[in-house]
């Protein structure tokens, strides 16, 4: 078994490169392997479905396999999520949520608020626009100015708060200077008196899948951002780590 996942892994990391796979040949030679021995793994490999081969002989990892993976982030995103959300709130005692970007909005999946942060009502499954959400700039986190110029081409940016974004260059300079800090700040951008802090969460592929957030009135998180962030940070990495996550992300252009 050892053998076959280093086969399946030699093959994605010839992927990773760029190349479009790895005859027998090619990959006892990135392994530095015996033929015969690699070619046994490669047929075991694509036997349980892990590979598949082409007419030049050639394996490459078979789709099913990212979309088994794919399908198994989803879940651990709503389980460890979960896990990170009580977490979370347990820490900073403010309501901590996990959001993910639908167009140019972004929407809760999950949610932990505490009795004591006196939040009123909840925020599953309903939208908010992604240039002035907790979650926007997280979700964001990644993408190229271009990328987020597209995202944001329809984006009316009303007014939601004294401090919202007044457009997508507006929103690209706050991006910034989010990635400098390591973390997210949205100042009353989606309503007068709200404070929040998140950080993107990215998946095995090193994209982001969604963002954490810790949430509360401007007045009780502010003065506590630095611990609170300390601990949105930590719990941010966890979850990254759950997902599979290797910790290398993707270079912005």
């Amino acid at each position: 078994m050892g053998r076959g996942i280093m086969a399946v892994l030699a093959v994605g990391s010839r992927h990773a490169a760029g190349l479009p796979g790895g005859t027998v040949a090619d990959i006892a030679n990135d392994l530095g392997k015996d033929r015969s021995q690699v070619s046994r793994s490669l047929r075991g490999a694509e036997q349980e479905g892990f590979l598949q081969r082409g007419e030049l002989r050639s394996y490459t990892v078979s789709w099913s396999l990212f979309t088994d993976a794919q399908l198994l982030t989803e879940q651990r995103l709503q389980s460890d999520g979960m896990t990170a959300l009580e977490g979370l709130a347990g820490e900073t005692d403010e309501g901590c949520f996990l959001g993910v970007l639908s167009a140019d909005s972004t929407v809760t999946i999950g949610e932990r608020v505490p009795a004591s942060s006196n939040m009123v009502g909840s925020w599953l499954g309903r939208p908010y626009p992604a240039y002035c959400s907790d979650a926007g700039q997280a979700l964001l986190w990644e993408a190229s100015d271009t990328e987020v110029r597209t995202v944001l081409a329809n984006a009316s940016f009303v007014r939601h708060g004294p401090n919202t974004p007044v457009d997508v260059e507006d929103f690209l300079a706050r991006l910034r200077d989010a990635r400098s800090r390591g973390y997210c700040i949205v100042d009353e951008e989606a309503e007068p008196g709200l404070y929040s802090l998140a950080v993107p969460i990215r998946d095995f592929k090193g994209d982001v899948v969604a963002a954490l957030q810790v949430v509360g009135r401007k007045t009780r998180l502010e003065p506590r951002r630095e611990s609170c962030a300390a601990a949105l940070m930590s719990w941010g990495k966890w979850l990254e780590s759950a997902l599979g996550y290797s910790g290398q992300g993707k270079e912005l252009s």
